[in-house]
């Protein structure tokens, strides 16, 4: 691999001099990550996994969404290069920037004092309506997606998506594949959708509770702004060992705002008026679901990017029920 990048970056970014050192960055069930650093410039590439499902881990839309939000008030990585060329490293890639600063996997933000917390939370909160207030056409995305139906259409690809992964028969699945298409609601607004909008894919100021990057743009498209709103808010709904959970948490203690001061934070600072409703997080609960099981089969022939693959791929179930708790709490 080191040779095969060396090669690529005396051609890319033929300016950078030194030594080459590649390190893998461990925990995620996405794309491979490593830090590259030469000389001075300290990078990060992220590239396609083997064995990748139709559509899935489109490292060409995070690079090409990372250039285009560049200088819009929304904090991205700076991008450098992109390659498509397999014969590199066996898959495609892109490589950013380093930045510096916090990412927290763990949504309860150890370490940091309350008021910090609340801060961050809140950052998140406007962060995302930033992303939802850029002009889309003007930053040269109007081909990013299609405008309009868009959760007839996520369902239908999250469907297709469920038969490709080959995941185990579950009624709750096959009962969100009947309930979804029928509960869509009438809202039809057309952002930015980030697509996996969370505290792990922010990175924070190294000491001050603010966000410097918005990172993992893989499922990034035009879409409605209430599935990333949902999506985000999850953590409300979860509990710590349901992988970005804090419902089980003393949030007054702990300083993490309550869902509704986050929505509200959200709708403050948003430039589109809409509803989140339960529709919006069965759908968010069954993507994942599907997602989660892809991890799983991706586990099972040995592809995946992270060494508790098999473990999380155990969680799909877990989310679809959840996803049909929500459906039924909406009837």
């Amino acid at each position: 691999m080191k040779d095969r990048l060396q090669a690529y970056l005396h051609k890319a970014l033929p300016g950078l001099r030194g030594d080459l050192d590649i390190e893998s960055i461990p925990g995620g069930q996405s794309n491979p990550t490593f830090f590259v650093t030469q000389g001075e410039q300290r990078m990060v590439l992220r590239k396609q996994p083997p064995n990748a499902l139709p559509s899935a881990h489109a490292v060409d839309r995070e690079y090409r969404i990372m250039k285009a939000l560049a200088g819009s008030g929304v904090p991205v990585p700076e991008v450098l290069s992109f390659c498509d060329d397999a014969s590199v490293l066996g898959t495609p890639f892109y490589l950013m920037k380093r930045i510096e600063g916090r990412v927290f996997n763990d949504p309860s933000l150890p370490d940091v004092a309350p008021d910090d917390r609340r801060d961050m939370y809140f950052a998140m909160a406007d962060t995302l309506a930033a992303l939802h207030g850029v002009d889309w056409e003007a930053a040269g995305l109007a081909d990013f997606g299609r405008p309009g139906n868009f959760f007839e259409r996520q369902v239908g690809r999250w469907t297709k998506q469920w038969s490709a992964s080959g995941g185990e028969p579950s009624a709750d699945i096959d009962t969100l594949i009947d309930w979804l298409p029928r509960h869509i609601p009438a809202s039809d607004v057309t952002t930015i959708a980030h697509g996996d909008f969370r505290i792990g894919n922010l990175m924070f100021h190294p000491t001050e509770p603010k966000v410097v990057g918005v990172l993992d743009w893989e499922l990034s498209t035009l879409g409605h702004p209430a599935a990333d709103v949902a999506y985000s808010a999850l953590g409300w709904h979860l509990g710590q060992a349901d992988y970005m959970g804090i419902a089980d948490l003393d949030l007054a203690a702990s300083g993490i705002p309550s869902e509704q001061d986050y929505l509200a934070r959200y709708r403050g600072a948003a430039t589109h008026d809409f509803l989140v409703e339960p529709f919006h997080f069965a759908f968010s609960l069954f993507r994942l679901a599907v997602i989660f099981e892809g991890i799983a089969a991706r586990a099972r022939v040995g592809t995946a990017s992270a060494d508790n693959a098999s473990d999380v791929g155990r969680l799909a179930g877990r989310f679809a029920r959840l996803a049909v708790e929500h459906a039924s709490s909406s009837l």
